[in-house]
């Protein structure tokens, strides 16, 4: 697997794991949401970036198959490439 690969793909689980990290303290965490005087656009600003990093890993999956696929290989599990 190629270095650039994995670092796309360890920046979408990196985004993905932030999202859900933040939109766990703004749903169970009162203490974390103190700051924002507009908590839904913050809110929607991780939702974006959850379904924006788990499109960028269903999209990498699909290029790893189709490469595989491409080189006349099996497909491949959708587990992390590294």
């Amino acid at each position: 697997m190629n270095r650039l690969f994995k670092a796309a793909w360890a920046k979408a689980i990196a985004e993905q794991e932030e999202a859900m990290a933040t939109l766990d303290i703004y749903f169970n965490d009162a203490v974390g949401i103190g700051e924002h005087p507009d908590l839904l656009t913050e809110v929607n600003k991780y939702v974006d970036m959850l379904a924006n990093s788990r499109d960028k890993i269903e999209s990498l999956e699909f290029y790893e198959k189709e490469n595989q696929n491409d080189q006349g290989g099996n497909p491949k599990s959708t587990k992390p490439p590294f």
